[in-house]
C-alpha cells in the first residue's frame, strides 16, 4: 500500500494523498508538454524517413526501451533510467525519502544530482551521507532493525533474480544460439566453417581491434590488397565479412577518414592550437557553469510571467536579488583591490542580469497596477471573478517586488473613486430617467374613471404580495418599477450600499491589522512599511466612507422631499464605459415638463401621474422597506450619524403617507364607479359594491401599516434607534382620511342609487344576440341573467344601495374598524346616542361615526324610495273618503270595506313585490314604513269628518279594522299608538246612542269580517306571515336599521276606556288565560287588529 500511494504521489506531482486544491503550477506545464509533444512527433517523423535496415526491429526494441521501474525519471535527452524519484526507506523508517529530507530541511527535490546520492536504486548512492542526513538522531538499536530490514529486502529481491533466471533459462540460451549464428554468418560470409578435430577453435570474442586504425598501411599498394574491396579470384564470401584481415568491415572507409582527418587537422589545428584561448574558453566555461541560474534567471522571470506562475516569479527575483546583493557586497569588500577573473565575470554577470531582471519587474508592476485600477472599477455584481482575491493577490506581489507607494490605501483610495462615482451616476442619472417617464405620463391623456373603475373592480382578483398587473394602467407600473429599481440600486445589499458596506469592512479590516495577517513582507522586510495604513490615512478613509453614506442619504432625501427636477440636460452626457443605456433616455426624445392642472402628484418626483392609491400603497411600502433595511444596515455597520438616519425615515413616511391620503381622497371620489349593479356570488341580497369597498379599504390599511411601521426592518440590528413610533399627528391624519374616504364611498353610493345610469350602446347586450352554446354555457348565461338586475329602474337601485348600506354597517365596516385599530393600535371615535327601548325605557346606543353616517344615510334613502308611494296613497285615501256614497244610509248597509281600501292594499302588494324581489330583507321594514303613513292619513281623513252616526261608524270601524287584519303581520309601537288615536277621534265625535247601537252590531260586524276573510285570503297573501320569510337562497345581511319609532311588538298596551270596553276586557281576559282565539270565536271578540297571533 505504501508503494501504491507513493507512486500516486508520484504520478500527479501533489505532496499529500488528500489535496484540497489543485496545484496552480500543475496547470502552466502545459506549454511544456506541447512543445515536448511536438519534438517527440519530429522524432517520431525523422525515423520513418530515414533508411530502413535489416536491423530496423532492434534498433527500435533498443531506442524505445522504457524503464520498467515505476517512478522513474526522464533526462533531459529523454533517456529513462531506473532512478526514481522517490522510494522508500531501504532501513524501513519511512515511506519517503525525499519528503522526509524535505521535512529535515535538506533541499534535494530541485537537485537531481543530490537527490540521487540519497537514492538507493541509484548508481550515485552515497551511504554515509544518506547515514548522516536520513539517520543522523538514530540510535544503534534503530540501525540494527534497520539492517535486518535492508537484509530481508536483499534476500527477496535475490530470490526474485533468481526465479526470473530460472523461469526464462530456455529464452537466455536461444538469444545466446541466435547470437552466434549471426556472428558465423558475417565471419565466414555464408560458407561452412573449417573444421579442425584435433585443434579446439578458440573461443570467439566480439571486441574489436585497438590497433585496426593503427596496424593496417594507408598505402595504395595496401588498399589493392585488401581482400574487402578486390576479393581473390575464386573467392566466394561475401564482401562484408567480419574478419580481422578486413580489419571486420571497416577498411573500406578507413583510407578516406584518414584524409579527411589530416585535412580537418590542418585547418582547425591553429584555432584549436592557442594555448591561452583555451584556457580563457575554459575560464568562461567554468564560470557560466557555475553562475548558470542566474543567467537564466531574466529568461525564467519571463517565463514565470507568462505562465502567471507567480509563486516561482517571487522564488526567481529573489534569487537574483540575493545574487546582487552578494556581488555589490564583493565590490564593497574589494575596494581598491583589483578583482579576479572570476570575481570579474560574476560582476559582469550580476551588472547585466539585473539589468534584464529590473526591467521585466518594472514593467510586470506596471501591468499589476493597471490590473489592480481595473479591479476596482469592476463593480460588486460583475461575475468575472472574485475581484476581493484578486485585489489581495496582487496587493501581495506588489510588495513581494517591492513598491514605494502602499499599494493598499492605493487600492482603498481607487475603490472609493468608483463608489463615488457610481453613487453620482446611479443617484442622479436614474432620478433624470424616472423624471423623463414621468413627465410622458403627464403629458399623456388622463385615464377615464371608467378605466379607474375597472382597475379597482379588479382588486379582488389580485393576490398579496405579487405585482399588481390590472390595478393600473401598463406604463404607470413601469414607472413604479423603475423607481422601485432606483432605491434598490442604492440602498439593498446588492447595490450601491452593499458595496460601500463591503468597502468598509474592507478599511476596517485595514485598519484593524487582520487582512494584513496573509500579506509578505517583500525581500529583507522591505515592504513592511507599505503593509498598514497610515495615521492620516485611516482617518481619511473613515472621513471618506461616511460622505458616501451621506450623499446616498442626500439623494434618497431630495428625491422625496425636493420635487420633480427641472433640468434633466445630464441625460445627454455620455455614460462611463460599460453602462447599460436604454433608447428612451436619449437626448432627442426628452418630453417636454409636465403641464400645471393642480393635481397632488404635481409636487411629487416619485408619485407616476394619475397612478391610482392601491398601487401607490403597494411600491410605497416596499420602498419605505428598502429605505428602512437600508438605513438599519448603515448603522450596523458603519459609524456615521444616527440622526441624520433616522430624520431620513421619518421625512420619507411623512411625505409617503401624506401622497397616498391625497390619492385615497381622489380614488374614494370615483370609487362609485365600480358599482355594476351585479348581485354577489357570495352574499346575493347586496351588489358587489361592499365587498369590493372592503377590499380596498382592506389593502390600503394593511399597506399603510407597513409604510408607517416598516416591518421589514424592525428585526435588523441597530433599528430601534432610526425607526422609531410614528406620531401622534401623523395616526390623527391616516384616521381623519379613513373616516373621509368612507363617507364619500357613501355618498357615492347614495348618487348611485338616485342618479340614472348612462351605457353606451355597446355595452347592453340581449338575449337575443348572445350565440347558444352548450349547456355550461347556458346554465353560467342563466346564472349570470339573474345575478344581473333592472339598473334602469331607480327604485331598483335603491333597494339594493339600502341593501349595500346594511351589509356595510353590519358586517364590512365592523372588521374594517377592527382591522384599523389593530393596525395602529388606536381607536375609533364612539357616538353614544339615548333611544327608547323596547320596554320603554331609556337605552344608550354606541356607535362608530361611520356608522351613525351609514344609518343616517339609510333612514334617508329609505324616506327617499317611501316618498314617491306617499303622494298617490295619500290621494286615494282622501278622494275614496270624501265620496258622497262613503257613508252608508243605514247601519246594515255597511257590510263590506270601501274600494279605497283595496286600492290602498293593491298599491301595497306592487311595492311588496317589487322590495321581496329585490331585496327581500328591506320587505317588513318598508311595508311597516308605509303602513305607517297610511294609519297616518286615515286617522287624518278620519278627523276631518264632523260626527259619525251608526251608518258613518260602522263603514270607518270596518275600513280601517279590514286594513289592520290584512297588515296584522307588520306592526310597530307606531301603529299601534295611531290605532288608539282613530278609535278614540271615532269615539269623540258620535254620540250614545251610536255607541250603544255599534256594541250591538259588533257580532255582526265579525261575521262580516271573517267572510271578507276568507275572500281576500289568496288576493292579499303576500302579506302572510311565512311570505315574510326571506326569499330562499338568499343570504341575510344581519341588520335593519331601527325605525324612527321603536319596533311595537304587539297590541298588548291597555287602551283608555271607550265604549268599545266590553271587547278590550273580553280580549284581555283570554290573553290572561293564555289562550288563542279560535277562528269561529273570532267574532265574539271584535277587532281583529286587536287579536295577537
Amino acid at each position: 500500500m505504501a508503494d501504491f500511494d507513493r507512486n500516486v504521489l508520484d504520478f500527479y506531482g501533489i505532496s499529500t494523498l488528500m489535496p484540497t486544491t489543485w496545484p496552480s503550477e500543475k496547470n502552466d506545464k502545459t506549454d511544456d508538454s506541447d512543445s515536448e509533444r511536438e519534438q517527440q512527433r519530429q522524432q517520431q517523423q525523422k525515423k520513418i524517413n530515414r533508411r530502413k535496415s535489416r536491423y530496423e526491429a532492434l534498433e527500435r526494441a533498443v531506442s524505445n526501451r522504457s524503464s520498467v521501474v515505476a517512478g522513474s525519471e526522464t533526462s533531459a535527452g529523454g533517456v529513462s533510467n531506473l532512478v526514481q524519484r522517490d522510494e522508500p526507506d531501504p532501513l524501513g523508517f519511512s515511506d519517503n525519502v525525499v519528503r522526509t529530507l524535505k521535512d529535515l530541511g535538506v533541499p534535494i527535490q530541485d537537485d537531481t544530482r543530490l537527490r540521487n546520492r540519497f537514492l538507493l536504486s541509484s548508481t550515485s548512492f552515497s551511504p554515509a551521507l544518506f547515514l548522516s542526513q536520513m539517520h543522523a538522531n538514530a540510535d544503534t538499536q534503530s540501525l540494527l532493525r534497520g539492517l535486518d530490514v535492508l537484509s530481508r529486502s536483499i534476500d527477496q529481491k535475490s530470490a526474485s533474480l533468481k526465479v526470473l533466471v530460472e523461469s526464462n533459462f530456455e529464452r537466455f540460451v536461444r538469444a545466446k544460439a541466435t547470437i552466434d549464428n549471426v556472428y558465423k554468418e558475417m565471419k565466414y560470409r555464408g560458407a561452412e566453417p573449417p573444421t579442425t578435430p584435433t585443434t579446439r577453435a578458440r573461443a570467439h570474442s566480439r571486441h574489436a581491434s585497438r590497433s585496426s586504425f593503427r596496424g593496417s598501411s594507408g598505402g595504395a599498394t595496401t588498399l589493392g590488397a585488401n581482400p574487402l574491396l578486390s576479393p581473390a579470384p575464386g573467392d566466394s564470401r561475401k564482401k562484408n565479412a567480419l574478419v580481422k584481415e578486413s580489419d571486420y568491415g571497416v577498411s573500406g572507409i578507413k583510407a578516406p577518414l584518414l584524409d579527411v582527418s589530416a585535412k580537418a587537422e590542418d585547418v582547425w589545428g591553429p584555432a584549436l592550437g592557442g594555448r591561452e584561448k583555451e584556457e580563457n574558453i575554459r575560464t568562461v566555461s567554468i564560470c557560466l557553469d557555475r553562475y548558470k541560474e542566474y543567467i537564466e534567471t531574466s529568461s525564467n522571470i519571463a517565463d514565470s510571467i507568462r505562465r502567471k506562475d507567480y509563486d516561482a516569479l517571487i522564488e526567481e527575483y529573489s534569487r537574483a536579488k540575493r545574487f546582487v546583493d552578494e556581488t555589490r557586497k564583493l565590490v564593497d569588500d574589494l575596494g581598491p583591490t583589483p578583482p579576479s577573473e572570476t570575481q570579474t565575470y560574476q560582476v559582469l554577470i550580476a551588472a547585466r542580469m539585473w539589468y534584464d531582471v529590473d526591467e521585466q519587474i518594472r514593467l510586470f508592476k506596471r501591468e499589476l497596477w493597471k490590473r489592480m485600477e481595473f479591479l476596482y472599477n469592476m463593480p460588486k455584481t460583475d461575475t468575472r471573478g472574485p475581484a476581493q482575491d484578486q485585489h489581495m493577490e496582487l496587493i501581495g506581489l506588489l510588495l513581494e517586488l517591492g513598491v514605494e507607494d502602499n499599494p493598499i490605501e492605493h487600492w482603498l483610495w481607487g475603490r472609493y473613486g468608483y463608489l463615488k462615482g457610481r453613487v453620482s451616476l446611479v443617484g442622479g442619472r436614474t432620478k433624470m430617467e424616472i423624471e423623463v417617464l414621468r413627465r410622458r405620463l403627464a403629458n399623456a391623456d388622463k385615464p377615464s374613471p371608467q378605466v379607474l373603475a375597472s382597475h379597482l373592480r379588479s382588486l379582488s382578483r389580485h393576490s398579496v404580495g405579487t405585482k399588481p398587473n390590472g390595478l393600473d394602467t401598463s406604463d404607470v407600473i413601469e414607472l413604479w418599477e423603475k423607481i422601485v429599481s432606483f432605491l434598490s440600486s442604492l440602498l439593498s445589499p446588492q447595490g450601491v450600499l452593499g458595496e460601500v458596506l463591503e468597502f468598509w469592512q474592507t478599511v476596517e479590516s485595514f485598519i484593524d491589522g487582520k487582512a494584513q495577517k496573509s500579506l509578505p513582507m517583500g525581500y529583507n522586510d522591505e515592504s513592511r512599511e507599505n503593509r498598514r495604513l497610515s495615521t492620516n490615512g485611516t482617518l481619511d478613509l473613515r472621513k471618506a466612507t461616511t460622505e458616501l453614506v451621506d450623499e446616498i442619504r442626500t439623494h434618497i432625501l431630495e428625491f422625496f422631499e425636493g420635487g420633480p427636477p427641472e433640468d434633466i440636460s445630464s441625460l445627454s452626457s455620455p455614460l462611463p464605459p460599460g453602462s447599460a443605456t436604454d433608447s428612451q433616455f436619449r437626448i432627442d426624445a426628452k418630453p417636454p415638463p409636465s403641464p400645471k392642472r393642480g393635481e397632488y402628484w404635481e409636487a411629487l418626483a416619485f408619485w407616476p401621474p394619475s397612478s391610482n392609491s392601491i398601487t401607490g400603497v403597494h411600491y410605497l411600502s416596499k420602498m419605505l422597506g428598502i429605505i428602512g433595511t437600508g438605513a438599519a444596515d448603515i448603522v450596523s455597520v458603519v459609524p456615521t450619524k444616527r440622526d441624520d438616519l433616522k430624520t431620513l425615515v421619518e421625512v420619507a413616511r411623512k411625505i409617503c403617507v401624506k401622497s397616498l391620503c391625497d390619492a385615497w381622497d381622489k380614488d374614494a371620489e370615483n370609487i362609485e364607479l365600480v358599482e355594476d349593479w351585479q348581485r354577489s356570488k357570495e352574499m346575493g341580497d347586496i351588489t358587489c359594491m361592499p365587498a369590493t369597498l372592503a377590499t380596498f379599504e382592506g389593502a390600503l390599511i394593511s399597506g399603510l401599516q407597513e409604510i408607517v411601521y416598516v416591518p421589514g426592518a424592525i428585526a435588523k440590528p441597530g433599528s430601534r434607534d432610526i425607526i422609531v413610533a410614528p406620531p401622534d399627528g401623523l395616526l390623527t391624519t391616516i384616521k381623519t382620511h379613513y373616516q373621509t374616504t368612507l363617507e364619500k364611498v357613501v355618498d357615492g353610493m347614495v348618487r348611485n342609487a338616485e342618479q340614472p345610469v348612462t351605457r353606451s350602446k355597446d355595452q347592453w347586450i340581449t338575449d337575443m344576440d348572445t350565440p347558444i352554446g352548450s349547456i355550461s354555457d347556458r346554465a353560467s348565461s342563466l346564472i349570470t341573467r339573474k345575478r344581473t338586475v333592472d339598473a334602469s329602474d331607480k327604485n331598483v337601485r335603491m333597494l339594493l344601495t339600502l341593501n349595500n348600506l346594511q351589509a356595510l354597517h353590519s358586517k364590512f365596516i365592523p372588521t374594517l374598524n377592527s382591522q384599523f385599530e389593530t393596525a395602529f393600535s388606536t381607536t375609533l371615535p364612539i357616538v353614544i346616542e339615548e333611544i327608547e327601548g323596547e320596554d320603554g325605557k331609556t337605552v344608550e346606543r354606541k356607535e362608530n361615526k361611520i356608522q351613525k353616517t351609514i344609518r343616517e344615510k339609510y333612514d334617508a334613502l329609505l324616506k327617499a324610495y317611501i316618498l314617491p308611494s306617499v303622494g298617490p296613497l295619500s290621494m286615494i285615501i282622501s278622494e275614496g273618503f270624501q265620496r258622497p256614497d262613503w257613508a252608508p244610509a243605514s247601519a246594515t248597509a255597511a257590510t263590506t270595506p270601501k274600494p279605497y281600501i283595496y286600492e290602498v292594499l293593491l298599491s301595497l302588494v306592487v311595492v311588496h313585490t317589487q322590495v321581496s324581489t329585490t331585496a327581500p330583507s328591506l320587505t317588513e321594514n318598508v311595508i311597516i314604513r308605509l303602513y305607517e303613513i297610511i294609519t297616518s292619513q286615515i286617522l287624518q281623513v278620519f278627523g276631518s269628518r264632523p260626527k259619525y252616526d251608526i251608518g258613518a261608524l260602522m263603514q270607518a270601524t270596518l275600513d280601517y279594522e279590514f286594513l289592520a287584519w290584512v297588515l296584522k303581520h307588520y306592526t310597530s309601537d307606531t301603529i299601534g299608538e295611531l290605532h288608539d288615536a282613530i278609535y278614540a277621534i271615532l269615539d269623540s265625535k258620535t254620540n250614545d246612542k251610536a255607541r250603544k247601537e255599534l256594541e250591538k252590531r259588533l257580532t255582526g260586524m265579525g261575521d262580516q269580517l271573517a267572510s271578507l276573510h276568507a275572500q281576500a285570503r289568496t288576493e292579499f297573501a303576500c302579506f302572510g306571515k311565512d311570505r315574510r320569510h326571506r326569499a330562499p337562497g338568499r343570504t341575510a345581511t344581519g341588520w335593519v336599521p331601527k325605525p324612527d319609532a321603536p319596533v311595537r311588538q304587539g297590541p298588548d298596551q291597555d287602551q283608555e276606556p271607550r265604549t268599545m270596553l266590553m271587547i278590550w276586557e273580553q280580549y284581555l281576559q283570554k290573553r290572561q288565560l293564555s289562550t288563542l282565539p279560535a277562528e269561529e270565536d273570532i267574532r265574539q271578540y271584535g277587532p281583529l287588529s286587536s287579536i295577537e297571533e
